[in-house]
């Protein structure tokens, strides 16, 4: 089954997911989609269900969630989604991760997936960018221009590792999600491996990752091996809105 968020509820945490934040009762009541979801999310994940985005963990039972932007334990350590502990994507994207995982499971039964980061608001993006302490000449090597809107923003790109069914835990990748070099980059494992800074089984985890993804139509990229793209940048602006 699938879990919420990997890390250890401070008590002040945990008030703050008791108490969620809404915009009121009445708009929740008039709220189309109150139906089909929760009645009393928080803000930011009503605004997801409003949006018509899916929540990953419902729609694929077995797959685990560790939402690191919900957690400090990530690169710019600070909680940027409050309450929200759910992955949300488009349900065209979860429709293609329905078929990674199945061919996942048929394969290698012992295994699931472990999402990090599914869709991003722009809102989130915005605070992501100003709180990067790097010039803004250099910042989209670290984090997109909210601006111009990333994958993420969308809901059609997602952060994901494998993981062992049993219990959820990581495979070894080589490096934690959001590590920012070279060892995490799929376009330079040859010289990762030649120079020690990576092991070959880790590169055959990530390889297994690439293959599952790839053959269900998702595209990864050069510098983050956790990182695949459904669709597109132009492709993704003409099926989609961005995610304020």
């Amino acid at each position: 089954m699938a879990c919420g968020k990997g890390k250890n509820e401070t008590s002040e945490q945990s008030a703050k997911m008791s108490l969620p934040k809404i915009e009121s009762i009445d708009s929740l009541k008039a709220d189309p989609f109150q139906k089909d979801s929760i009645p009393f999310v928080g803000e930011l994940e009503h605004r997801l269900i409003k949006a018509g985005l899916l929540n990953v963990q419902k729609e694929i039972p077995g797959i685990y969630v560790d939402l690191r932007y919900s957690t400090n334990n990530n690169f710019f350590g600070k909680d940027v989604y409050g309450e929200l502990t759910n992955c949300y994507l488009q349900p065209e994207v979860i429709e293609m991760l329905i078929m990674a995982h199945n061919a996942l499971q048929k394969s290698h039964p012992s295994l699931t997936f472990l999402i990090y980061d599914g869709v991003r608001p722009q809102s989130v993006q915005q605070i992501l960018w100003d709180e990067l302490d790097k010039p803004d000449s250099i910042k989209p090597l670290y984090v997109a221009n909210p601006q111009k809107g990333s994958l993420h923003n969308f809901g059609v790109a997602v952060d994901l590792t494998l993981a062992k069914s049993s219990n959820g835990e990581a495979l070894d990748m080589g490096t934690d999600f959001d590590f920012f070099g070279y060892p995490a980059y799929p376009d330079r494992e040859e010289q990762m491996l030649k120079e020690g800074k990576i092991n070959q089984k880790q590169v055959e985890n990530r390889q297994l990752l690439r293959e599952i993804m790839t053959e269900a139509g998702f595209k990864g990229i050069g510098s983050e091996w956790w990182h695949f793209n459904a669709y597109s940048r132009k492709i993704a602006g003409e099926k989609f809105d961005i995610v304020k």
